[in-house]
């Protein structure tokens, strides 16, 4: 593939992605960030109980919360230990003006289960990418490998579908082909465009932002069906098409670098 072919391809897929993301959320989207607004932020001495007792755990949360996400604990289930805290009203005459009408008298065992424990109605996703890459998806771990990227899987890095650390790129098995390309084609992008001394004058949003870019440029030159992936992921991290606009050159580069070994292989 020529270099004015892949600029034509980039420049025709950004198009799309600005366009859909000035149209605002989709209702993917919105789903997805109703149903993880139930899940609650825990202490770090929550997440060490929880780590210590279901080192796999991904989403956590109590029997009702579940209830109302449409699932329901499997029988037989044991439920994983928290500390939460209990709470003591305070009479109005104890509040001064500057201080909250509650405080924490102390903690109470406190039981979760993962969403691994749980069956029922499936929890709203975003990112799913359809479609075979065929061939292309060989040849993506080839390129990663004449970078001197390593790939690895492992089930650790859940719910993340995949992580990259300077050279080593770790995907989440079971990923359906089409998905994984497009996650590796991610990490990818950030091996190429935030591992010099570039990544330091970036901030996240900016660093997503240009790898989902730069893998729905990818994925879209071999015909997978992303649908409203990218888009959600990017408006996930508060990207939009102001930024994803003042990153086109990057976004160009990474993407030329990957189509050009996918079609010259």
């Amino acid at each position: 593939m020529k270099s004015e072919q892949i600029k034509e391809i980039t420049e025709k897929a950004t198009e799309q992605l600005v366009a859909a993301l000035n149209a605002g959320r989709s209702e993917v989207l919105a789903g997805y960030l109703k149903a993880i607004g139930r899940f609650h932020r825990y202490s770090f001495h929550n997440v060490l109980l929880i780590a210590s007792q279901k080192p796999n755990a991904s989403y956590v949360a109590g029997f009702r919360t579940w209830n109302q996400l449409g699932r329901f604990v499997k029988k037989g289930e044991k439920g994983i230990v928290i500390l939460a805290p209990i709470v003591r009203r305070k009479s109005e005459t104890e509040i001064a003006p500057e201080e909250t009408p509650a405080s924490v008298a102390g903690f109470r065992p406190a039981y979760v289960f993962d969403v691994s424990q749980t069956d029922g109605k499936e929890l709203p996703q975003i990112g799913i990418v359809q479609g075979d890459p065929r061939e292309f998806g060989e040849r993506l771990h080839r390129f990663a490998e004449a970078k001197r990227i390593s790939v690895e899987y492992s089930s650790g890095i859940a719910p993340s579908r995949g992580t990259s650390s300077g050279g080593r790129i770790t995907l989440l098995p079971g990923q359906s082909p089409a998905e994984e390309f497009s996650t590796l084609a991610h990490e990818l992008a950030h091996e190429l465009l935030h591992r010099d001394d570039r990544r330091a004058s970036t901030s996240r949003r900016i660093r997503e932002t240009e790898a989902e870019a730069t893998a729905f440029v990818v994925c879209h030159a071999i015909g997978l069906e992303t649908g409203s992936a990218a888009c959600d992921y990017i408006q996930l991290w508060n990207g939009d098409a102001q930024v994803l606009t003042e990153s086109l050159g990057h976004v160009r580069q990474a993407a030329s670098q990957m189509l050009t070994a996918l079609t010259d292989a």
